[in-house]
């Protein structure tokens, strides 16, 4: 939690305490910057008024270091269009105060669902890309073809090698991959940001 009024950081701890969250608070974006990331599912309640780096700024901050904490804004002074901002970046939720215990424990506990969420997918794509490390600089060529949709004889061509070697290389590629079949093969493969191959028609 990031709010520069040390009773708001005071009461609100407090709140969340007794749902058994574990909370830190800082009074700056600065040191909540300064902070290592938490390892696992989080959520960021954060005031948009602050000294030095405003919420919103510290919000663009985090987006821009890939960090993805969710974030709930709460504050005295916001407007729509500040609230309109914030939830087009990607914030959870959005309370001018005072708001009720229930709504920010609401808000909290979708936040933390959304991490867990996102940590999942950011552990999935790691394993795949630890997958894809595996592969040879040509089995990783033949990967690229056949997420294309070239067949062995078309990627043969491409590449200048016999059917059979190609073959080898696409059981290999499917072996490592864990997957039976081009549509998983397709699929991991968008997950972990690999684009097709460009080839000759």
């Amino acid at each position: 939690m990031v709010d520069d009024d040390k009773s708001v950081r005071t009461s609100l701890a407090n709140l969340l305490s007794t749902e058994n969250y574990a909370v830190q608070t800082f009074s700056r974006a600065a040191e909540y910057l300064a902070r290592e990331p938490h390892p696992g599912p989080t959520c960021l309640i954060l005031d948009i008024q602050l000294p030095g780096l405003n919420g919103l700024a510290l919000q663009q901050q985090l987006a821009k270091r890939h960090r993805l904490e969710p974030i709930i804004f709460i504050t005295g002074h916001g407007d729509i269009p500040m609230g309109v901002q914030a939830m087009k970046q990607g914030a959870i939720d959005f309370l001018p105060k005072p708001f009720r215990d229930d709504v920010l424990l609401n808000a909290v506990a979708q936040a933390l669902k959304r991490s867990a969420k996102n940590f999942r997918q950011r552990d999935a794509v790691a394993k795949i890309r630890k997958r894809i490390a595996t592969l040879t600089p040509r089995e990783f060529e033949v990967f690229r073809l056949v997420i294309a949709g070239l067949l062995n004889k078309q990627i043969a061509s491409e590449l200048g090698a016999a059917v059979r070697t190609i073959k080898t290389h696409r059981s290999r590629v499917m072996q490592k991959m864990g997957v039976v079949s081009v549509a998983e093969l397709v699929r991991i493969a968008q997950s972990a940001g690999i684009t097709p191959a460009p080839h000759c028609p």
